[in-house]
């Protein structure tokens, strides 16, 4: 890759909303792409998440000028579940919305992915890893989506009450039904990752992907997961590179009113401690010697292993997306500054309302 290619800006001027809109040309031509473990499928290091701003309280113009700005910076991995909103499947249906709107001729260019597992409709089999719940639920989301199928599907959630071979099994379907072409699992333990990808392999199912929250301050994938998804020939994705914007420069003069585009509720009172302050400090110190923000140093310090393949961004302006993309012109760190970022670096930093999920 060309020096010019890694030291592009992403703050350059935005076309006219209103006139028609296509891609550039050179959209695929400002980073490298990431193979995701041993399958053919490549991704954008870093992938837009739908988790939050993408409901019906964002103005759909806003969405939109975000999806497009992603797409024209090279993401091409757009990471969605069918309750993300408010409410509950909103977010895909206003995706949905751009695709037909905007992506009819990038369909092939995206890599789009959903989820199913979290409470999703009224009953006993609205929720979790029954056969009942995931094929309906990608049925549903495929309509809201518009699309054919996805490109990843995951299991949202282990569930203690179903076997695990029942969600795979549902997941095997979902494949051969032509609904996905790969498969996932999300917030899994090391040890019910293991036995997920047993089943997948026996069955011949391309359970390619374990997604996980994965920071600085949230380091437990690094325990075990992550030899055992490697051990299969899978890869890991990370979402909440940022810890929820802790990792962000807003709150290094302390967490008293700091204002936010949407609320975070998972951000426990350990993670706004001053041990907790100290550590962003001093990880902000080693940033700017690196020349980044600190966000920036956090979403390139969670893609400097190679078995992970990307790292999902929740954004809710198109400023904020260009910040974190600049994050892809400083990927190397040396040893020392790797030993550095150790001293301040946390396994549970009290931002993983996922862990109980994780741990069984």
């Amino acid at each position: 890759m060309s020096e010019n290619q890694q030291r592009v800006s992403f703050l350059d001027e935005r076309p006219d909303v209103n006139a028609p809109w296509a891609a550039p040309a050179d959209r695929f031509q400002h980073f490298a792409y990431n193979r995701v473990g041993d399958s053919g499928l490549l991704v954008s290091p870093i992938g837009l998440g739908f988790w939050y701003n993408f409901g019906d309280n964002t103005p759909f113009q806003q969405q939109r000028d975000i999806i497009r700005f992603a797409f024209e910076r090279g993401i091409n991995h757009f990471d969605l579940a069918n309750q993300y909103g408010p409410p509950l499947g909103a977010a895909e249906e206003n995706l949905g919305r751009v695709l037909r709107k905007d992506f009819a001729a990038y369909r092939h260019e995206l890599v789009v992915t959903t989820k199913a597992g979290w409470p999703q409709w009224l009953g006993p089999n609205g929720r979790l890893g029954g056969k009942k719940h995931l094929l309906g639920s990608i049925d549903e989301s495929l309509t809201r989506l518009g699309l054919e199928h996805v490109d990843i599907f995951y299991s949202h959630r282990y569930d203690p009450d179903t076997p695990v071979r029942e969600t795979i099994e549902a997941l095997d379907t979902i494949v051969r039904q032509g609904k996905a072409h790969y498969v996932g699992i999300s917030s899994y333990s090391a040890t019910r990752t293991q036995e997920a990808f047993a089943i997948a392999r026996e069955l011949g199912t391309p359970l390619l992907v374990s997604q996980s929250s994965y920071s600085l301050i949230n380091r437990w994938i690094e325990d075990e997961l992550l030899d055992v998804v490697s051990q299969f020939g899978g890869a890991a994705i990370g979402f909440t590179p940022l810890a929820q914007g802790l990792l962000a420069d807003r709150y290094l003069q302390g967490f008293a009113d700091v204002a936010r585009a949407q609320p975070r509720p998972y951000i426990s009172e350990e993670a706004r401690s001053e041990e907790s302050l100290r550590r962003l400090r001093g990880l902000a110190e080693i940033a700017r010697e690196r020349g980044q923000t600190l966000s920036q140093l956090a979403i390139a310090w969670t893609l400097r292993n190679p078995r992970v393949a990307s790292t999902l961004v929740g954004v809710s302006t198109t400023e904020q997306l260009a910040e974190n993309l600049l994050a892809l012109n400083n990927l190397a760190f040396s040893e020392e500054e790797l030993a550095r970022i150790d001293a301040f670096a946390v396994h549970d930093g009290g931002v993983n309302p996922w862990k109980i999920s994780s741990e069984l």
